[in-house]
């Protein structure tokens, strides 16, 4: 009794985001979709996302191309260091730093808010106006993460691929020509489609946990601030459990 009340909560929970996340599809198709909420979302999330994106994406990708090139140089391979930087930076940078700041800026924002209109009881008058919150409050959030994610994503990738390209070239003195060249070697078309594919699923999961634990939120303000912190952990494990399978997918379909 003891194991199955612990596990009922939980459960509750998976099949509550579950369900959100069905009638979030359903209200994403029907006429009228809120386009002034999804700019004033595309805004706001895009507002507490760029600026940390940029500050994360050059660090964890001069960190990556600098131990690439020392394998690289002791084996006489620098002109590859190009086919590294873009390898790591396409295939998994760009979408782990767009997990680490949508989860942890754009997921814990929209969290709040949401907490803070279910608790001033906004949510319940709207439904007694006759307006479904799912399809005036989530879905315009949900798909401004998804679109947001996927741009983040392109920003990261080519702030990656620069500042891999001064680090290599003005540092660790790789020749630009060979840099540059080496871009397309490991890299193409397929495994940026794959990228991009993974920050849109990260984009989409972690808005549609955001919405679910604001919307759920009970207990006042300190339950509002328990459902951002749940957030940033429950958007942290099912994005890095995301990023495992698309990854094992992808590289399953391009090989």
């Amino acid at each position: 009794m003891n194991v199955a009340g612990a596990l009922s909560k939980p459960l509750r929970g998976v099949g509550g985001l579950v369900g959100m996340a069905y009638d979030t599809m359903l209200q994403s198709v029907r006429p009228p979709f809120a386009w002034r909420e999804f700019l004033l979302q595309c805004w706001f999330v895009s507002r507490v996302s760029i600026l940390p994106t940029l500050l994360m994406s050059i660090p964890f990708t001069v960190l990556a191309v600098f131990a690439i090139n020392v394998l690289l140089l002791q084996i006489g391979a620098a002109d590859f260091s190009g086919s590294g930087a873009a390898l790591g930076a396409v295939t998994q940078i760009g979408p782990m730093v767009t997990v680490l700041v949508i989860a942890g800026a754009a997921a814990t924002a929209m969290c709040a808010d949401l907490g803070a209109r279910t608790i001033r009881e906004e949510v319940d008058a709207l439904e007694v106006l006759g307006i479904n919150p799912i399809q005036a409050l989530v879905v315009p959030r949900v798909a401004a993460g998804t679109l947001v994610s996927v741009m983040l994503s392109g920003l990261v990738i080519i702030t990656g691929l620069a500042g891999g390209f001064f680090f290599s070239v003005y540092i660790q003195h790789v020749t630009p020509g060979a840099f540059v060249a080496g871009l397309t070697v490991l890299t193409g078309l397929p495994e940026l489609l794959i990228a991009i594919i993974k920050a849109g699923l990260f984009g989409l999961s972690a808005s549609l946990i955001a919405c679910y634990k604001g919307l759920s939120v009970g207990g006042g303000p300190a339950g509002v601030g328990n459902s951002v912190n749940e957030t940033v952990v429950y958007s942290f494990l099912a994005l890095f459990v995301i990023n495992v399978i698309a990854t094992a997918v992808g590289v399953k379909a391009t090989t």
